[in-house]
């Protein structure tokens, strides 16, 4: 897939855990990403303005600052810190581990050109869980920004608004 760093445009990313397999079942992995994609964001300088952990996925929308990183480098550095250490806290409790922990590629990545087009992919991410059937509301599901959207306490910190 062809990825367009093209300054000032959001990006919407999806990715996969490998196999599609439920590796966010796990709570505490969950919160490895949560943790881990805010300190990627202090490190990287991008906007973050919606992001949900699922199961087997991720999404985000973001929009890299005009000088910094690229969303692919970001995005390798973040995957790899969250892998690294889930990876081995499961080693250290014992469980079976998997030769890989992110699908293969690069995911879904989409250059986001309007403020319509934003607003409805926030929506569609804070919606997510619901639609899953994982909870009645999006701002009940704790690894998502739906909460910070919605002037709610959270773990993870405040989001860019649009």
């Amino acid at each position: 897939m062809r990825r367009y760093e093209i300054a000032g445009h959001a990006r919407f990313l999806t990715f996969s855990c490998s196999g599609r397999q439920q590796f966010f079942d796990d709570r505490a992995a969950c919160d490895v990403f949560a943790q881990q994609l805010m300190i990627s964001r202090s490190r990287s300088g991008f906007r973050l303005f919606a992001w949900v952990v699922m199961p087997e996925h991720v999404h985000m929308l973001l929009q890299p600052e005009l000088d910094q990183e690229s969303v692919s480098k970001m995005l390798m550095s973040l995957k790899r810190r969250v892998a690294t250490r889930v990876l081995g806290d499961w080693r250290e409790a014992g469980r079976v581990v998997p030769d890989r922990f992110w699908q293969a590629g690069g995911g879904y990545d989409r250059n986001i050109y309007s403020g319509d087009e934003l607003a409805e992919k926030i929506r569609y991410i804070h919606e997510n869980p619901v639609r899953r059937g994982l909870v009645e509301r999006g701002e009940d599901w704790v690894w998502s920004s739906c909460r910070a959207w919605g002037g709610l306490e959270t773990a993870w910190g405040e989001v860019d608004r649009v």
